[in-house]
C-alpha cells in the first residue's frame, strides 16, 4: 500500500468512534505514523468512558471524548450531542471502529457519505452480531471482514473493500475472532481508507466508483 495523497496534499481529517479495546484504531493509528495513511486522527470519541481505546489515544496524544447514553433521555439526544461532538473537528471521514451501537438516520444524514464501519463478516452475510459464530455454525470455509459506506441500514451499506482467511477445523467462534481481527481486520481497515483518501474509491450518484469504474463488487484480498 503506498501513501494515501489528497489533491491538496493536506491529510485528510478522521474522527474515530470506538467502543472498546480500539485495536482497529491502532492499526489506522500505525498506518499514519508509518506514512502509508495521509491523516490525521483529531478525535477518537467513544460512548464509554472506560474504553480501553481511548487510552491508546491520550498516550498517542490524540484527543479524546466520552459520551454516555446513560445522560440523554433517549437515542436521538444522544445522537444529536454526538453529532455536534463530532462536527466541532471538521472530519473528512467519520471512522467506526468496534462502535456497538446503532446510529440514528439523522445523524447518517447529517454526515452521509462520509461515515465508514468495518462489519467483521463477509458482507451480506452474517449482518449484526456474533457473526463468528454463525459463520462456524453456517459451515462457511472462508470468514473475514467488510468496510462499508454507513447508511441506515444496519451492515446495509455499499461494501467497496473485503477481505479473508480460512475457517479452520478447530476454530471456536473467539479463536476465529481474534484471527480475523489481527490477520484481516488491522490490514483491511487502513488499506479500505487509503482507497477513500487517495480517491481511488469514490461515491457517485450512481453508486460507488474505483479507478474511474464503477464498482460491481467489493475489492477482495486473502489474508492466508
Amino acid at each position: 500500500m503506498t501513501p494515501a495523497k489528497r489533491s491538496d496534499g493536506r491529510p485528510a481529517r478522521l474522527v474515530v468512534v470506538i467502543s472498546g479495546r480500539g485495536r482497529n484504531l491502532a492499526a489506522i493509528m500505525r498506518a499514519i505514523d508509518d506514512g502509508r495513511l495521509n491523516a490525521r486522527i483529531t478525535l477518537v470519541v467513544s460512548n464509554n468512558g472506560q474504553a480501553p481505546g481511548l487510552q491508546k489515544a491520550r498516550l498517542a496524544g490524540i484527543g479524546v471524548a466520552s459520551i454516555d447514553p446513560a445522560g440523554f433521555a433517549d437515542r436521538k439526544a444522544f445522537d444529536e450531542a454526538l453529532a455536534t461532538r463530532i462536527a466541532a473537528e471538521k472530519p473528512d471521514w467519520i471512522v467506526l471502529a468496534g462502535y456497538m451501537r446503532i446510529l440514528g438516520s439523522a445523524f447518517v444524514q447529517r454526515f452521509a457519505p462520509r461515515i465508514i464501519n468495518i462489519h467483521p463478516s463477509l458482507l451480506p452475510r452474517h449482518k449484526g452480531l456474533h457473526t463468528h459464530k454463525r459463520a462456524i455454525e453456517a459451515g462457511d470455509t472462508r470468514h473475514g471482514a467488510s468496510v462499508h459506506i454507513v447508511t441506515a441500514e444496519l451492515d446495509g451499506g455499499p461494501v467497496f473493500r473485503q477481505g479473508s482467511i480460512a475457517i479452520a477445523a478447530d476454530d471456536t467462534p473467539d479463536t476465529l475472532a481474534d484471527r480475523v481481527m489481527s490477520q484481516v481486520e488491522e490490514a483491511l481497515y487502513p488499506a479500505a481508507l487509503h482507497d477513500l483518501i487517495s480517491g481511488r474509491v469514490r461515491c457517485s450518484e450512481h453508486g460507488l466508483v474505483h479507478d474511474g469504474q464503477p464498482l460491481t463488487e467489493p475489492l477482495h484480498e486473502n489474508y492466508d
